[in-house]
């Protein structure tokens, strides 16, 4: 069945009511009845979280913000997530240079989960690791060496000057409101010599072969981000403006090393490697894409109905293995000179 030309408006995004057009053009076998709606999973807190179509977000008590769930669904696909990245970098943590007798302090900014802190904490015993996250983090199981904090990173640091070895940042897309302040923050906070370490990713979903066109539910993510995070005064395109690199030169960082990789969605590629990663980011993006992308939209005024419609959408669409998609991922390490 020919499928009916929607325009798209001046952002490049097709209209909310799109998808729900297309799906009664196109019948999904794969789809259980699951699908229909995301589990609703809450865990208590002292803070009262702001809800968004019966999604829990960081609260509104304070002026922070961050555009994905913080409840368990979204926890779990967060863990999933750091799985795949560290499949990326060959089962690693981190890519800076360090060494066990001379990292004896590090900062990890936005935990998340806290999963990351934990590895790290793990792997460098002699160390002390701080975690920080505007959501508090309650693993079930913290090293003696690693401590949790609620910290903004958009506002002053409470950490003495020159004091880390190392800060890792991953993942700040759009929650950050300065980049070139928070690089040059952690310039101050650093010991000479020591290492910022920070991975980010596009928002825009490609591929080589032209199998995710801008109209498909894939092609179209990245355009929902742009815009939504212009609406909501934060940039999603950390990765085609080269900010960390620009803000990292800009804040007095040296001996510069720039990473980059593809990171595919679904197991269509060949390669064993790279099937395992895009297995497991759709795995990480059906646990939960409505945790992701649910801020955003509602941003943009898209009903929870509309979204659904377009969350199922790009479900086929992964499934189906037709759409080669991946997006790319940059890693940029920096080091602050000797006094």
């Amino acid at each position: 069945m020919k499928m009916a030309f929607t325009e798209c408006d001046d952002a490049g995004i097709l209209p909310a009511d799109h998808w729900a057009a297309q799906l009664e053009l196109s019948v999904d076998k794969n789809l259980s009845d699951s699908d229909k709606e995301s589990t609703i999973s809450l865990y208590p807190s002292i803070f009262k979280y702001r809800t968004i179509h019966g999604r829990t977000y960081h609260p509104e008590t304070t002026d922070a913000q961050y555009w994905a769930a913080n409840d368990k669904a979204q926890r779990e696909s967060m863990d999933l997530n750091h799985h795949c990245f560290t499949l990326g970098l060959g089962g690693k943590l981190y890519v800076a240079p360090l060494e066990q007798d001379t990292c004896r302090t590090a900062l990890d900014i936005g935990a998340g989960t806290g999963i990351w802190a934990i590895d790290f904490a793990e792997e460098f015993k002699g160390a002390v690791v701080v975690a920080t996250d505007i959501t508090p983090v309650s693993p079930s199981y913290v090293p003696p060496n690693l401590t949790f904090e609620i910290e903004d990173c958009n506002k002053e640091w409470v950490f003495p000057d020159d004091h880390f070895d190392y800060i890792h940042v991953r993942w700040m897309i759009g929650s950050i409101s300065d980049w070139e302040r928070l690089f040059r923050r952690a310039y101050s906070h650093m010991r000479p010599g020591g290492w910022l370490e920070t991975h980010e990713a596009s928002a825009f979903v490609e591929s080589d072969d032209g199998t995710v066109p801008e109209t498909s539910a894939l092609g179209q993510w990245g355009k929902i981000f742009a815009e939504g995070g212009r609406k909501v005064g934060m940039t999603f395109s950390v990765y085609e403006d080269d900010i960390q690199r620009k803000g990292m030169e800009a804040a007095g960082f040296t001996d510069i090393e720039v990473k980059e990789f593809k990171m595919p969605i679904g197991s269509w590629p060949d390669d064993p490697k790279m099937k395992e990663q895009g297995t497991f980011t759709q795995a990480a993006l059906e646990q939960d894409v409505e945790g992701y992308i649910l801020f955003i939209t509602n941003a943009l005024g898209w009903t929870r109905k509309q979204v659904l419609t377009w969350i199922k959408t790009l479900k086929r669409e992964m499934r189906s293995k037709k759409h080669h998609a991946y997006y790319r991922q940059r890693i940029v390490i920096g080091r602050k000179p000797e006094a």
